[in-house]
């Protein structure tokens, strides 16, 4: 992956399943992929090596990241799912990279600022369901 202008990674939340909008530009994030293994290594192991089930691992996908809202409008949508706890499908866009798409929760949500600069928000999300990556064209 080239380098890239930071602004063009994008948040975007489908509140209710009318479509995607952008909430936010991250200006620092990380995107965390997981995959539990399953051990069934057993006395009769080829040379004692342990040995894993294939496929059978709890996978997850966490994403958190700090940045500035759109517009007021998409402060409101965050907090609102936020305080309900829903869990809605969310899209990450990483340019040159591909996008990250499915349910997610949002379990942390900090604001931040200065008495001179704008306001920032950090917000972590957590996966809850199958999670698809289409790599970019």
């Amino acid at each position: 992956m080239v380098a890239q202008k930071g602004k063009d990674l994008l948040l975007k939340i489908d509140p209710d399943g009318s479509g995607f909008v952008t909430v936010a530009g991250l200006r620092a994030r990380q995107i965390a992929l997981n995959a539990a293994s399953v051990d069934v290594t057993d006395s009769e192991s080829a040379g004692r090596w342990r040995e894993l089930l294939a496929g059978a691992g709890l996978r997850r996908a966490s994403l958190s990241g700090s940045g500035l809202f759109k517009d007021a409008a998409s402060d409101e949508l965050v907090r609102a799912n936020f305080f309900s706890g829903a869990i809605v499908n969310w899209q990450v866009i990483v340019p040159d990279f591909g996008t990250l798409a499915g349910p997610f929760q949002i379990v942390a949500l900090e604001y931040a600022g200065q008495h001179d600069g704008e306001i920032t928000f950090e917000i972590a999300l957590e996966s809850a369901g199958e999670i698809t990556f289409t790599g970019a064209a």
